[in-house]
């Protein structure tokens, strides 16, 4: 009988010890899970931040390149200081930012935007750069002197020399607005711009002889000069002698001046020519430069 009794005792026992067991199961696992999810957002916190410093080493470096860019010094440096700024505002909200994986990617949006119009900056400079570069190799090669050139009047030279500068001054044409197009030739005679070497078959160039009510009327001739990105003159090739020194040009031009402002334009036929960067110059009667520009073909 005792048995009997002793039995349903133990059953009970081992049902308690089997929830207890299922109980503390549960609760391992609850605490593993909390901090896997700890662990989670721990690794998630730690990658934001370190995409934001990878950010901000990245606009760090466009600010350096863009500090370089100023120093060439070129005619685009005040657009360059102006997007300079703004990345370097940029810069200052993303050390302000939390590093929080939706601002970085609205601040990542804005510096695309920037990024591209700093690549086309970047780019312009160092055009002008090289341009700037090339013209001045090609300018001291064919830079004229006219020296040593004295006349048995040079008293009345000296007496006059303030005087004699003024007029020769106030008399000089300013040529503005040297522009060369290259185009493609059809048949048909029309004329299509184009920006690839392969395609150009003429080189449209023109410029602009100002109005000077003191200056002389008459004649002016005119040398013009195209050079391509290996110094080699194209055009007729031909030379002017200017005392010791010589002038290869492209080709000549003799524009009737009347004290109004005059347009001037001449075809140069070209076959071919190569991508690079072009420099064209035009020299007066006496040699000197009096104009400047340059251009790409791809």
């Amino acid at each position: 009988m005792e048995l009997n009794q002793s039995n349903p005792r133990n059953s009970g026992l081992k049902a308690a010890i089997v929830v207890l067991a299922l109980l503390l199961m549960g609760s391992l696992a609850y605490v593993y899970k909390l901090n896997q999810d700890k662990s989670d957002v721990d690794s998630s916190l730690s990658k934001t931040m370190t995409e934001k410093e990878k950010f901000q080493a990245e606009l760090e470096a466009k600010i350096t390149e863009y500090d370089a860019a100023i120093a060439d010094n070129t005619a685009l440096k005040g657009e360059l200081e102006e997007e300079q700024a703004k990345i370097v505002e940029l810069l200052e909200k993303i050390k302000k930012s939390d590093g929080s994986i939706a601002e970085l990617s609205k601040y990542k949006n804005e510096y695309v935007k920037l990024k591209r119009e700093m690549d086309n900056l970047i780019a312009e400079n160092n055009t002008l750069k090289e341009a700037n570069v090339g013209l001045t190799k090609n300018l001291d090669s064919t830079t004229v002197l006219l020296s040593n050139a004295k006349t048995a009047n040079d008293t009345l030279a000296a007496k006059n020399e303030n005087l004699s500068k003024t007029v020769e001054k106030a008399q000089k044409l300013s040529v503005l607005n040297l522009t060369t197009l290259a185009v493609k030739q059809r048949s048909s005679g029309k004329q299509v711009d184009t920006d690839k070497a392969t395609r150009a078959d003429v080189l449209k160039i023109s410029f602009t002889i100002a109005e000077n009510q003191v200056a002389k009327t008459g004649d002016r001739l005119y040398y013009v000069q195209v050079i391509d990105s290996k110094n080699n003159v194209l055009g007729e090739k031909k030379t002017e002698t200017f005392g010791s020194t010589y002038l290869p040009y492209s080709f000549q031009k003799t524009v009737k001046y009347e004290n109004k402002t005059v347009q001037v334009q001449e075809d140069l036929p070209v076959k071919n020519i190569t991508a690079g960067s072009y420099f064209v110059n035009v020299f007066d009667k006496n040699g000197e430069l009096v104009s400047k520009n340059s251009f790409q073909l791809r």
